[in-house]
């Protein structure tokens, strides 16, 4: 029997995807359940499992092509499901070297630019080459025979001696853009900054970070500490902690924190839901397991949905000072920037001390100037006495 594979029914709000890369060719077995394809969203990158064992009689949508819920994309014969139950008992001839599913970009890249795909090793997921694999290839890469003339407008013109590259935006990096502009057409932003001695915080992480290891098997962070900080300084304003819709504003009674993180697709921001109940061992748990659903490109539409309040660190790069872009509908985010050892004055005295700049971006329309500072104070006198988080003061 001959079965359609369609694309599964999308994300709200989603309306198209991109198809990635077959895992399949056709004529090739598959089992029930096994990924197909991975479909590329403007939120999360979603795997469409076979539904029933079988045979790959046809590819209707290639890779890199736009498909929407609903579209046949191949076609299934289960009759041939007998044959793949068998097929884990045979042999498998192994090729030395089997060359891995290239992304669409990837692939164009090195097809412009003469490179060996057998060569490149893949950073994505499953092994997967990314453009960014092939852009670092060195030139020993390339197979030394003349490059192919391409009528199509090649990924890279050169213009005399310089250089261009053209490559599509993912859908990630669409959507990204799409929302900075929106946040920045829609929301008065501004910005307050502070200044934060960080040295209270590194001691108590210092003196216990062996002993937190080994009770809760992961590592005591700083994110934990700003998270909590910070939900103390909303509890204290809950202005910052509401969104504006419409002519309302919303005041929520819970603490959906969201924390920037980067990955191979781009900037992604997952939801600590309900921050505030959550200890410091359960927040840097959880926040490990965002990094590591980011890396692997596994983060559920759920993960990336909602939250009140964000929380962004800049200083991971090695960023002084900057002004982060709202996360819309938030109102407000905290940008964390590098700890440097700076000259300060403590009771008369110049001492040298690890200071972090602190930026909050808010919306004017909703948060007045008073409460956006007082809520960066608010933070940065937790964290100067961080004994405040425990006893709630």
């Amino acid at each position: 029997m001959i079965i359609e594979i369609k694309v599964p029914q999308l994300p709200e709000s989603v309306s198209e995807a991109t198809l990635m890369s077959w895992h399949k060719k056709v004529g090739e077995p598959v089992a029930r359940e096994e990924n197909l394809i991975d479909l590329e969203t403007d939120k999360v990158v979603l795997e469409l499992p076979s539904p029933d064992a079988g045979v790959i009689t046809e590819i209707v949508a290639q890779d890199g092509e736009t498909v929407v819920a609903g579209q046949v994309i191949a076609k299934l014969d289960t009759a041939a499901a007998a044959s793949v139950q068998a097929a884990p008992a045979a042999p498998v001839k192994e090729e030395p070297k089997a060359q891995a599913a290239a992304m669409p970009a990837a692939a164009k890249i090195a097809a412009e630019n003469n490179i060996d795909l057998s060569q490149v090793k893949g950073s994505g997921r499953d092994g997967r080459i990314l453009k960014e694999d092939v852009q670092a290839k060195p030139a020993a890469a390339a197979v030394a025979k003349p490059a192919p003339v391409v009528a199509s407008t090649p990924a890279i013109q050169i213009v005399g001696e310089r250089p261009e590259q053209r490559v599509p935006m993912s859908r990630l990096r669409e959507r990204v853009a799409q929302r900075l502009l929106q946040s920045q057409a829609e929301n008065a932003i501004l910005t307050t900054f502070n200044e934060v001695n960080m040295q209270p915080v590194m001691d108590l992480r210092n003196k216990y970070k062996e002993k937190f290891e080994k009770e809760h098997g992961v590592k005591l962070g700083f994110m934990s500490f700003f998270v909590k900080a910070a939900i103390a300084a909303l509890k204290k304003f809950p202005v910052v902690n509401a969104s504006i819709d419409g002519k309302d504003i919303v005041y929520h009674g819970y603490f959906d924190i969201g924390i920037a993180i980067g990955s191979p697709r781009g900037l992604v921001v997952p939801i600590l839901r309900n921050a505030d109940q959550m200890s410091l061992a359960d927040i840097e748990k959880q926040i490990a397991d965002f990094a590591a659903k980011a890396k692997d490109g596994k983060l559920a539409l759920e993960d990336l949905t909602g939250g009140t309040f964000s929380i962004t660190n800049g200083g991971t790069f090695g960023s002084m000072m900057s002004t982060p872009i709202i996360n819309p509908p938030q109102s407000a985010i905290l940008g964390m920037h590098a700890t440097k050892m700076r000259a300060v004055v403590e009771n008369g005295e110049i001492v040298a001390r690890p200071m972090m700049y602190l930026a909050l971006s808010y919306d004017h329309r909703l948060i007045d100037g008073r409460e956006a500072v007082l809520t960066l104070v608010a933070i940065k006198d937790a964290l100067e006495d961080p004994t405040r988080l425990i006893l709630d003061v």
